[in-house]
């Protein structure tokens, strides 16, 4: 009975010893990729715990590389998901942030959208067709129309609307037609033509 006893105190004592001293335990990293951060507030977190809070990437592509502080072992579960997100963010899409580690994780996956905001405003005294852009974004505005829409503008983002092609016999200028897309629509853009 005794040897019993003492062969499990000796087996437990093993134990202990090889969890406290085991290999790789605590030195894998985990992380990967993130994109969509251009204001503090991003934060992982890692199971339920391990919270991180992603830096904003200082070269303005709000893309970067991220591994929490705390290390993973090796065979633990990961699960990483977002905790909560800056004011800007729409929704994020995770991939890869589940499994087992074997090795340093460095495939995860976060992409961000941002919320978006209408760029619109009124025109008066357009005779013939106006030509409207903004970045990329060309909206052709037709004869005798008092507004126009142009694409949604991403929140912090700049906008400029300006005129591609000014309509036949008509010279037009733009009111407020600059600045940075708040957390509301912009509809004070005005244009006004002439004669």
């Amino acid at each position: 009975m005794k040897s019993s006893y003492l062969r499990a105190s000796a087996a437990l004592a093993c134990a202990v010893l090889l969890t406290a001293c085991g290999g790789d335990d605590g030195q894998l990293l985990l992380g990967g990729q993130i994109a969509g951060v251009t204001k503090p507030g991003m934060v992982l977190t890692n199971n339920g715990g391990s919270d991180y809070e992603i830096p904003v990437p200082s070269n303005g592509t709000g893309v970067t590389t991220f591994f929490f502080p705390t290390r993973i072992s090796s065979d633990d579960k990961y699960d990483v998901r977002v905790k909560s997100t800056p004011t800007n963010i729409e929704k994020c899409e995770l991939f890869q942030n589940t499994g087992r580690a074997g090795f340093d994780v460095t495939t995860i996956q976060i992409a961000c959208t941002f919320k978006t905001q209408a760029l619109t405003g009124t025109v008066s005294n357009l005779k013939n067709d106006l030509v409207l852009v903004n970045g990329s974004d060309r909206v052709p505005v037709p004869a005798g129309a008092t507004t126009f829409s142009m694409a949604r503008v991403a929140q912090d983002a700049p906008y400029g609307v300006s005129i591609l092609a000014n309509p036949a016999g008509q010279s037009c200028t733009i009111a407020n037609g600059v600045g940075t897309m708040g957390a509301a629509d912009v509809n004070n853009v005005t244009i006004t033509c002439a004669p």
